[in-house]
């Protein structure tokens, strides 16, 4: 479970105030600093912590809570508000149009399971709505990344546009564009490259691709294992392009969970799905209240 560690350690710094019919602003400084500390370690970034401590003290401090009846009970429901407020309250669908054709744009690092992310969701959209799916991929540097979504298409039974073009990223976009319109497609995805850093011409270039695709939905896939590098690596992002949503891969192998917390604060935009594993279909609708209740 990726919020595991957290989930005691909160636990474990609720519970030191459960039942206390007197709680003075020493005892809760010292309850936000525990909390604070098991935040940092759990990978969630600074500015995110620091924003999620002060509306809790603001709360309590404005709602008169240390002087009221039952101040541990509000204490561990503000708390708890303050985790869904960041996660998100509900599980939000992809903003697929009713008719035409949705254009969804997918980045990321390398390395952050990107391509084969586009090709899980894909799966998991054709299973449930039988749409009509194109993948297309606007990588000009790796020949690799070509092949390697052309042969996850060819898994999952869904079409790749096969361009063959490796000069004009712009080029691609139009003719993928054209075929996917005169052949009545309902949904093109767009694979775009990654890189091992986040470099100005990598976004330059994301920029342009965003400007000439005008996706309705813009997905930031990101490896739950970055940690505190999370929040950066959504915040360069979100800068050149909006993001509307992300994903999140990996989160079988960590049991912080930090990224969650950050990406969803940074972005503005929810996390929708996450990657439970390597298999194809090892994608689920990401659920924040759940966690938010499983946290406390």
């Amino acid at each position: 479970n990726m919020f595991s560690i957290l989930n005691e350690k909160l636990e474990k710094i609720v519970g030191s105030i459960r039942g206390k019919a007197i709680i003075t602003e020493e005892d809760l400084n010292v309850t936000l600093r525990e909390i604070r500390i098991a935040l940092l370690e759990a990978d969630v970034a600074l500015s995110v912590v620091k924003n999620f401590i002060e509306n809790i003290r603001s709360n309590i401090i404005g709602q008169k809570v240390l002087k009221s009846i039952k101040p541990d009970q509000m204490i561990i429901k503000l708390v708890q508000d303050e985790l869904i407020k960041i996660l998100g309250s509900n599980n939000e669908p992809l903003n697929i149009a009713k008719n035409g054709l949705t254009k969804i744009l997918f980045c990321g690092l390398q390395g952050s399971g990107k391509t084969t992310t586009v090709a899980k969701l894909a799966n998991n959209i054709k299973k449930e709505s039988k749409k009509k799916i194109l993948l297309v991929s606007a990588d000009i540097y790796r020949p690799a990344a070509q092949e390697q979504l052309q042969v996850l298409s060819k898994q999952i039974e869904v079409e790749f546009f096969n361009h063959q073009n490796f000069k004009s990223v712009e080029k691609i976009i139009d003719d993928a564009t054209k075929y996917a319109e005169q052949n009545l497609f309902d949904i093109m995805m767009l694979d775009t490259a990654g890189r091992q850093v986040v470099d100005e011409a990598m976004m330059a270039e994301l920029k342009i691709i965003f400007e000439i695709f005008k996706p309705q939905e813009t997905i930031l896939v990101a490896d739950s294992l970055t940690g505190q590098d999370a929040a950066n690596i959504a915040k360069s992002f979100n800068e050149t392009v909006a993001i509307t949503s992300s994903i999140l891969t990996r989160i079988d192998g960590d049991g912080r969970g930090g990224a969650a917390l950050s990406i969803k604060s940074i972005t503005g935009a929810p996390i929708k799905f996450i990657g439970t594993g390597e298999k194809i279909d090892q994608l689920e609708s990401f659920h924040p209240e759940r966690i938010a209740n499983r946290i406390l």
